[in-house]
């Protein structure tokens, strides 16, 4: 489809660039012990294209923009098993080789919860698919994260009832309020980008009682780690500060901050970004000392909350 045709002129440089990014940010975890999930979309998964389409589900979404669909056409189209754009078995294989991460579902086809021309039973059927190529990895799926964030209240009981025990949901603001694309205007966007920087938002941080109200478990994004942009460098500062301060306060009252990012993000300016990850893992190796601050992952918060 045109959308994915796109994608390696437009954002190719930044998707290849996790090959390198990833066992960075695997080497970087473990330096510092943190524990992270990381949000898998299943097809990733398949080793070849014969391997994808067995697993891909009979019913489909039949998005009215016929461009967010892969189903449409686009994996049949696929010629190169080696094509590093959708087949990265070898990356999920390193992160297991780390007993403290966790491999979540980012759903099949990286389905939009709120597009128009999709059912809750055409998720179901995305998400159970996930489910089952990710078994045949040897990997149980507990999280899952919506793409685009375009959470769907109704689609709870389908995660619910497939053994998915909690989520990662939107920040309390009306700017980070679901949308679909149609929904989601500059105004929004230009506010969260200014929220990086400026604490409008408030500091997004959440009690356990808070999220363990009900199963699944909602555990709501505090901050998008955002790539370094040389036009916005001037700033860098104030985005730091924003989250270190966040953090801190979500350690003094125990609480949880919900820090989060896709790799390709790092997929170029690797420095800058994990220059600035390392000033993020060193303050949380001070709070930690300090009040005992832990990490997480989805899966681990989720058993803590059903214990108690």
């Amino acid at each position: 489809t045109k959308k994915h045709k796109k994608t390696p002129d437009t954002y190719g440089k930044n998707i290849l660039g996790v090959w390198e990014a990833i066992p960075k940010m695997l080497e970087t975890f473990e330096k510092y012990r943190v524990k992270g999930t990381w949000a898998t979309v299943g097809f990733l998964f398949a080793s070849s294209k014969k391997e994808l389409l067995d697993y891909c589900p009979e019913s489909k979404p039949n998005y009215i923009d016929k461009n967010l669909s892969p189903y449409n056409g686009h994996f049949e189209l696929l010629k190169e098993e080696k094509d590093k754009y959708h087949f990265a078995p070898k990356l999920i294989d390193l992160i297991l080789k780390y007993p403290e991460q966790e491999i979540a579902t980012h759903t099949f086809s990286h389905y939009y919860c709120l597009e128009p021309g999709q059912t809750k039973e055409d998720f179901k059927n995305d998400t159970l698919a996930a489910i089952k190529i990710a078994m045949k990895n040897n990997v149980k799926v507990n999280s899952l994260v919506f793409p685009r964030n375009q959470f769907n209240d109704e689609y709870l009981e389908v995660i619910k009832n497939l053994g998915i025990t909690s989520y990662r949901g939107n920040e309390r603001i009306w700017f980070h309020q679901a949308a679909n694309a149609e929904e989601a205007k500059l105004s929004k966007r230009a506010y969260r980008l200014l929220d990086s920087y400026i604490n409008i938002s408030g500091h997004n941080c959440y009690s356990l009682e808070e999220i363990g109200k009900k199963e699944p478990y909602d555990i709501p994004s505090s901050r998008f780690l955002r790539p370094y942009s040389s036009k916005l460098k001037l700033f860098e500062g104030l985005r730091l500060q924003r989250i270190l301060k966040s953090m801190t306060r979500a350690a003094k009252r125990g609480e949880v901050f919900h820090l989060w990012w896709h790799p390709h993000n790092f997929g170029v300016n690797q420095k800058e970004n994990f220059n600035f990850l390392n000033k993020i893992l060193e303050h949380y190796t001070v709070l930690n000392n300090k009040y005992g601050f832990e990490s997480l992952t989805m899966k681990n918060l989720s058993n803590i909350l059903k214990q108690n």
